[in-house]
This record gives structure tokens, C-alpha cells and sequence, in this order.
């Protein structure tokens, strides 16, 4: 981020027509972007959804109208600037310094879930886990329970292949869509995403759009009982209610990152305002004024006294963005 003002638009823009040549342009201290449908703001405050609450702003904070307004900006922008699409944030932490180049954050419009023959459900990117799982529920289709303990989207469900209670998105996913960094649609079968643990092979700056899943026919009132399990579950395990951003570091083979980080003594540990949970020590805290270098110090202090304790060294699971 160059910190310079935009001097050309104002703080947020509706943009005329779909990414064309001749469509209007966008200017700051640091780069030129195409308008689009959608919105466009300079300087786009982060913060005010990231779940840590903090963080420094995306040079630009972009909104399409849809997926072909999406594809249309993508083809149009300088593939020197980078893309990175966000959800709603649960599982992030921004630098301080913000995100250069463009953020994307899509729209309502592909938030919707519709059910489909053979057991199936279609998301829009943008819709929430246990929107989908709920959905599921309803249409008496079983095996997606597991997404009411995401926190996320479907489209981030699917970039790093989130599970819980022993399911992944790579159990249910059948194909995914997305906008390649060059504006090119495509739909990818599950199996090109090249799944491991919390890891998939989505391609730098291509943004998920939509995911088909699938599970089998099950009773809604069974399903119902089961998600409702995962909800109490996770109340009463997890600090919900905090400023957080969900499962810190990814699960050794054979053992579990909260209890290695137990072991070593971290629980309640501190530094500034970042606190590792007391409830559930693989979830750092903003406990209201920490920053994101102190969150990500903390995480990286445990990572060290877990590695001095018991030899393994924790692999970040919290995807960490932008400068410093």
C-alpha cells in the first residue's frame, strides 16, 4: 500500500458497463483498474468484517454485480495486480500494512442455494455454510451436516478444503466454478482440485463463484438432530463470541494442535491484546485492541514453544494476507 490517496474517485464508485477497453478507469497512487458494475472502493476498510476486526485496508475493495461483471473486470485488469477474493473473513488475518491490489467480496446475488435431482445442492460462493447445510436438512439430503461447523463461505469452503467432525468439502464436492484471473469461466470436477488437508490446487487470484455438492438421502429430522449436535457442540468448546478467526494451526498427523499447544504451556498466553483462548487454545483472540502483528506474533511464539516442547512444528492453518 502506498498510504497516497485516490485522487481521481471518490471513496466508492458504481461502475459503467462490464470491464470493457473503453470502460472508465480507475486511478490511484498505485494502480489503474477498470470500472465494472458493481462497486469499487479505494482504500477499503477490511476490518469492518475480517472476524479479528483488524487490519489495514485493500487497496481496492471490489464488489461485482455478478459473475459476468467478475469476468468481464478480471479480463480487463493489468494481470500485474494481484486478486484475492475474501469471504466473510473468518479465517484471515490482514496485515496492518493492508492488501495491495484487488479484493473481492461477492455479492448477495451469489449467496443462493438451490436443491437439485440425485440428492444434490447448489451454492453460490458467497453463501454461508449452514445456509447450505440447513438446506440439505430440508430437503432431507444427509452428509453436508458437517457444514454447519464452518464458519465461512462456500466458495473459501471449497478453496482450502474446510471440514469438521471428521468430513471434508472433498467428501461432498462434486464440481466447483470459477473466474480465473484472466476472466476465463470455467467448472472444475472435484478431482482437478487436488485436495489434501486444508490445501486445494485453486489456481492464484481465481475466484470461486458457485459449488455443486452431494450427499444421500436421510431423514430431515435425523440431519436436524446432527447439526444441532455440531452447534452445541461448538458452543461449548469454542470461543464463538470472540473476536477470532477460527482454528489457528492445521492438526498433526496423529494428534491435535490444541493439545500440543496446551502441553507447552500457552493457554491464556498474551502478548498486547492478542490472547491465546482459554477455552479452546487453538484459537488466538483479539481481546479489543490488538493489532495484527501482535496476533500473528502470538501465533508465532506458539508455534515456537511448541516446537521447543514436543518437536512438531504447527503449520498455520489462519491464512495471513497483505503487508506488514
Amino acid at each position: 500500500m502506498t498510504g497516497q490517496p485516490t485522487s481521481f474517485v471518490p471513496s466508492e464508485v458504481e461502475g459503467r458497463g462490464r470491464g470493457s477497453d473503453d470502460a472508465p478507469r480507475l486511478r490511484s497512487g498505485r494502480a489503474e483498474i477498470p470500472a465494472l458494475e458493481g462497486t469499487i472502493q479505494a482504500d477499503g476498510s477490511l476490518a469492518d468484517f475480517i472476524w479479528f476486526r483488524t487490519g489495514g485496508p485493500a487497496e481496492w475493495l471490489v464488489r461485482p454485480a455478478d459473475v459476468d461483471d467478475l469476468a468481464a473486470f478480471l479480463r480487463a485488469l493489468d494481470p500485474a495486480i494481484p486478486v484475492m477474493p475474501v469471504g466473510v473473513g473468518s479465517n484471515l488475518i490482514v496485515r496492518d500494512g493492508g492488501v495491495p491490489g484487488v479484493v473481492v467480496r461477492l455479492p448477495k446475488a451469489l449467496a443462493k442455494v438451490h436443491v437439485e435431482p440425485g440428492n444434490r445442492v447448489r451454492a453460490g460462493a458467497g453463501a454461508m455454510g449452514i445456509t447450505v447445510a440447513s438446506k440439505a436438512r430440508d430437503a432431507g439430503i444427509a452428509g453436508l451436516e458437517f457444514l454447519r461447523g464452518i464458519p465461512g463461505t462456500a466458495g473459501g469452503a471449497v478453496r482450502m478444503n474446510a471440514g469438521a467432525y471428521g468430513r471434508d468439502v472433498a467428501d461432498i464436492l462434486v464440481e466447483a466454478t470459477l473466474v480465473l484471473r484472466d476472466g476465463t469461466v470455467e467448472t472444475w470436477p472435484a478431482e482437478r482440485f487436488g485436495y489434501t488437508y486444508r490445501h486445494s490446487e485453486t489456481p492464484v487470484g481465481a475466484v470461486v463463484v458457485e459449488a455443486l455438492f452431494e450427499g444421500v438421502p436421510g431423514d430431515p429430522k435425523t440431519i436436524g438432530a446432527e447439526m444441532d449436535r455440531i452447534a452445541e457442540e461448538r458452543e461449548a468448546s469454542q470461543p464463538l463470541r470472540s473476536r477470532t478467526g477460527g482454528s489457528t494451526f492445521k492438526n498433526p498427523p496423529g494428534t491435535k494442535a490444541w493439545k500440543l499447544i496446551d502441553e507447552a504451556g500457552c493457554r491464556g498466553l498474551t502478548i498486547g491484546d492478542a490472547q491465546v483462548s482459554e477455552k479452546h487454545c487453538n484459537f488466538l483472540l483479539n481481546l479489543g485492541g490488538a493489532t495484527s502483528a501482535e496476533i500473528e506474533a502470538l501465533g508465532e511464539e506458539v508455534r515456537r514453544r511448541v516446537l521447543e516442547k514436543s518437536g512438531v512444528t504447527l503449520e498455520w492453518e489462519i491464512q495471513r494476507v497483505g503487508h506488514e
